[in-house]
């Protein structure tokens, strides 16, 4: 049965982005802070980075990072996560990750920008829609033919989503980290716990994985 799924990490006082990029540093040095857990871990750089040496941390951390890539069978992203917000005008930006995309899987990206689609030898397929939530959400199930559809970001789409109840599954990594700033995961949803099971672990990192698990009926 197909899970609506979403992977995030936050900070301490729940911010899901940064706001320290600049043109030399567009990521900006909060990022790697924020994502130093998961970037450390063996599955990351597998399957991010393409790295075969078998370093890389193992452990819990490495179990969420290896369940995130696990079952999927589409995913849904915002347009800042693809990069349109700064190469929109750029008709030839095929997305931050290269020749070889990470996802494997058909990628529908919300933007109010047509594009056309632009398919990978890995089988990955990015496309590029305006609708709703829910509507996205019937396409990318369609698509994933019995597999997980995951709902990868940025933080604003994960919010739009968790606000219509979309979500069945959401891990939460929180880091031991203060960013002070930025869009907070948890703003205007009071109550979202309910409903779900809800379950925490602690990494030796320090990080506290959250989840939220909504029983199939």
């Amino acid at each position: 049965m197909t899970r609506i799924r979403v992977d995030l990490n936050i900070s301490l006082d729940g911010f899901a982005t940064t706001t320290d990029q600049t043109p030399e540093n567009p990521f900006g040095d909060d990022w790697g802070r924020l994502t130093r857990d998961y970037t450390a871990t063996r599955t990351f750089r597998e399957r991010v980075l393409h790295d075969t040496s078998g370093e890389g941390t193992t452990g819990l951390d490495d179990a969420y990072a290896a369940r995130y890539f696990d079952a999927l069978g589409a995913e849904i992203m915002g347009a800042g996560m693809f990069g349109l917000h700064e190469h929109g005008s750029d008709p030839d930006w095929r997305g931050w990750w290269g020749d070889d995309p990470p996802f494997h899987i058909p990628v529908f990206v919300l933007t109010n920008a047509a594009r056309p689609s632009i398919e990978f030898a890995n089988g990955t397929t990015f496309h590029f829609l305006s609708a709703t939530p829910r509507a996205a959400l019937e396409l990318a199930v369609d698509a994933a033919r019995g597999g997980d559809v995951r709902i990868g970001g940025g933080a604003e789409t994960v919010r739009a989503f968790l606000r219509d109840g979309l979500v069945d599954d959401l891990h939460v990594a929180i880091v031991p980290i203060v960013l002070g700033r930025g869009i907070r995961l948890w703003d205007d949803l009071r109550g979202l716990e309910q409903g779900y099971r809800v379950t925490s672990e602690a990494a030796p990192s320090g990080v506290v994985h959250t989840s939220f698990r909504r029983e199939a009926v």
